[in-house]
């Protein structure tokens, strides 16, 4: 199977195009040579053939070849808010969700949250994010990016209208997940360690939010989503075609 380089700038059929940066030094580190194959997408929809035409010191050109199609993304968009988890923990889960097919991941500053980022720090932890996003697509065939949004602070997000709203909750009356309605775009929404507040939490039921829960057992800041994710996301999984 050829390399699949994530390339945000135009495709075209034909078109003799100089990769970015990032996916130039992906090339060089593989040892690629002219003729060789890859696979080029946009993190929109769908890819494209392509063959590297030229190596140089650290530009690498490729001529785009045909479009496919392609869709590996789950029947149903789940959208995670995130109370960020505290050291590395959050690039590990950026990395499995973008695996999952999450639609999108917005980053949330919360009561118990112990990673605190503003103003240029936060930007360069966004950009981080986004590339690890990328970069796990161009490992498990996701045409389709989840876009990270910037830092929020969860006492003043607005969550986006239209999306059926969850919460994970330890309230012994949440519902379990897997019995929930979930035939319409997801936004599910999860606490860092400790989980949310009992302030944060009422506060998101009054906005809609329903409590559920994935059982008994207490799982981390970084494995409840993700488990939660793939409950909903791997069963509605489209078949795809070969190629």
């Amino acid at each position: 199977m050829p390399p699949r380089l994530h390339c945000p700038v135009p495709l075209q059929e034909g078109a003799l195009l100089e990769l970015p940066s990032t996916a130039a030094r992906h090339v060089q580190v593989l040892r690629l040579q002219p003729g060789d194959p890859v696979t080029l997408f946009d993190g929109r929809a769908g890819e494209w053939d392509a063959s590297v035409e030229r190596m140089g010191r650290s530009e690498v050109l490729v001529r785009v070849g045909s479009h496919r199609a392609i869709d590996r993304e789950p029947a149903v968009q789940v959208h995670l808010a995130i109370g960020i988890p505290a050291n590395e923990r959050m690039d590990w889960l950026v990395e499995k969700a973008a695996e999952l097919g999450a639609a999108s991941i917005q980053p949330l500053a919360t009561e118990r949250t112990v990673l605190r980022l503003q103003g240029e720090r936060a930007l360069k932890k966004q950009a981080h994010w986004q590339a690890i996003a990328a970069a796990a697509c161009e490992q498990c065939g996701g045409n389709r990016v989840p876009v990270v949004h910037a830092i929020a602070d969860l006492a003043s997000w607005t969550p986006p209208a239209g999306l059926l709203r969850r919460v994970l909750s330890f309230d012994v009356a949440a519902r379990p997940l897997q019995g929930t309605r979930a035939d319409a775009p997801v936004l599910l929404l999860s606490g860092p360690e400790g989980g949310l507040s009992p302030r944060e939490e009422d506060r998101a039921r009054a906005e809609g939010f329903e409590p559920v829960t994935l059982g008994p057992r207490v799982l981390r800041a970084e494995t409840a989503p993700l488990a939660a994710l793939a409950a909903l996301t791997l069963a509605s999984a489209p078949e795809v075609p070969a190629p």
